[in-house]
């Protein structure tokens, strides 16, 4: 059975059992049970690494809390020891009563978050296990027992699977904060061009796809070890404030090749930005951040623009996070840019700091339905591209014209952003983008509404009686045309 057959055969299975339903429920449970494997493949990989230097290794787990004890227990010529296998009802009981309060214990060893200890601990004090059937259960631990993690074409090839999941959250009701469509973050990646040896950010990670991405297109680009180590180890940095999102996201970082990922459980904008000091900024930031919320006055308190939605507050903490010099590209609702018609209104100051202290040189602005399967009742969303340091002179707006209704048999693919990337190179106008000098913007509601000045304006609407007239003026020509056929 090949990889794409057993996944397939784990959908199935989840879609069988009682306690599951809904992608957001398969790709949780897939992944905590993931997360698992993959532990035991590192723990056999850093025993060998001991084993060469000649030191001593610690086990992360208790032997009974080991894979090959609790899950695929194996004869010693490989094959499955059926006589010490946990199955049905035994095997509920022993991942429900003793493993899971097992790994919830390890939240109580580190607060580190960068160790491995940690990420166990926070996940599965968080995550429900869900799957109801012991058959179930054990038929999907037989089916992810002979994946390996030890390679990178291992790693490339579940991680592409993992990503097919991942897509189904894009139309998953609340799931779909978790998924921004690939191909636009790696136009947001081409277009930043991040470089080695820098650090790159998002503090709403969801499932990690722009670490993910900008991973992939670093990867090649480090030469030496020292470089593939800074880039696996210290180069990603990822927050998310839900366990879900927390699990999908590390574990898509691991699948991608970065072995203890730098991702954080926690709500972001509890972070006081008026202590952020230079240590705590990115190089990058790129993110596409929850918006439609509200945090109420104590987090308010952490920002300098008081505000309760969450987009503005985002942000502010993106603006604060951000180097000198540092670049980013940031998703957010369209409405940001036009809502607040007084200088005194939370939107309009964020605009004000954002034109005066970053240069905002590109706003790019996206069809509807782009994160919806449903265009029709997609929100309307602009990218925003702006750099840290220098105030802003020129924005150069691109106006993505698809000329198709995007939906799942019609998504967005990267050639859809061809053009767009070709033109913030050159900045040129054309049909679909142009230029505004700062001084064209309101100075009081700094105003930065998508109008593009190229597309010619509709013909007015014509009034019920003109409409009337013109009916019945082609109705008397085709009177009088067919009176002439019949004559």
């Amino acid at each position: 059975m090949s990889i794409q057959q057993q996944f397939k055969r784990i959908d199935n299975i989840l879609l069988e059992d009682a306690g599951t339903s809904g992608a957001n429920d398969y790709i949780t449970q897939i992944s905590w049970i993931l997360f698992l494997k993959y532990l035991d493949d590192l723990e056999d990989t850093r025993r060998e690494e001991a084993v060469f230097k000649s030191g001593q290794y610690e086990p992360t787990f208790k032997e009974e809390f080991s894979w090959d004890v609790w899950a695929c227990p194996k004869l010693p010529n490989g094959k499955p020891d059926l006589s010490r296998q946990l199955v049905g009802d035994d095997l509920m009981k022993f991942v429900n009563t003793k493993l899971f309060p097992y790994l919830k214990s390890f939240k109580s060893t580190t607060e580190d978050p960068r160790s491995v200890h940690y990420k166990i601990g926070v996940i599965y004090s968080e995550i429900e296990q869900k799957i109801k059937s012991g058959r179930n259960l054990r038929e999907i631990l037989d089916l992810i027992d002979p994946l390996e993690f030890k390679t990178q074409e291992e790693l490339d090839d579940l991680s592409a699977l993992y990503e097919d999941r991942l897509k189904l959250l894009g139309g998953a009701g609340r799931s779909g904060e978790f998924y921004t469509p690939r191909p636009l973050i790696q136009a947001m990646i081409l277009a930043i061009d991040p470089k080695l040896g820098k650090t790159i950010y998002d503090g709403a990670a969801g499932s990690a796809g722009f670490l993910t991405e900008s991973y992939v297109y670093l990867r090649d680009k480090a030469k030496t070890p020292s470089e593939l180590r800074f880039l696996k180890e210290d180069t990603f940095f990822g927050k998310n404030k839900k366990p879900e999102p927390y699990l999908i996201g590390t574990m898509n970082m691991i699948l991608h090749g970065m072995e203890s990922p730098n991702m954080v459980e926690g709500n972001t904008l509890a972070e006081d930005t008026h202590d952020i000091q230079d240590k705590d900024r990115f190089d990058y930031i790129l993110a596409n951040p929850p918006f439609g919320g509200s945090e109420h006055a104590e987090v308010q308190r952490n920002f300098t623009i008081k505000s309760s939605e969450t987009a503005e507050l985002f942000m502010q903490h993106f603006m604060k996070k951000l180097r000198i010099g540092g670049e980013s590209a940031i998703v957010i609702k369209n409405t940001f840019l036009t809502n607040g018609n007084t200088e005194k209104t939370s939107t309009a100051q964020i605009r004000k700091e954002l034109l005066s202290n970053f240069n905002l040189h590109t706003v790019l602005d996206l069809p509807s339905g782009i994160f919806s399967a449903n265009s029709s009742t997609g929100v309307k969303t602009v990218v925003l591209f702006f750099k840290k340091g220098e105030p802003t002179r020129d924005i150069f707006y691109y106006q993505l014209n698809l000329g198709r209704t995007l939906g799942k048999t019609t998504p967005l693919n990267i050639d859809d952003m061809s053009d767009f990337l070709e033109k913030y190179e050159s900045r040129v106008d054309s049909e679909n983008s142009w230029t505004v000098n700062i001084t064209e913007v309101n100075k009081k509601t700094f105003d930065l509404r998508v109008n593009n000045p190229n597309v010619t304006k509709a013909e007015e609407l014509k009034s019920p009686r003109e409409i009337l007239n013109k009916i019945k003026k082609i109705d008397n020509e085709i009177a009088k045309v067919l009176g002439e056929i019949d004559a």
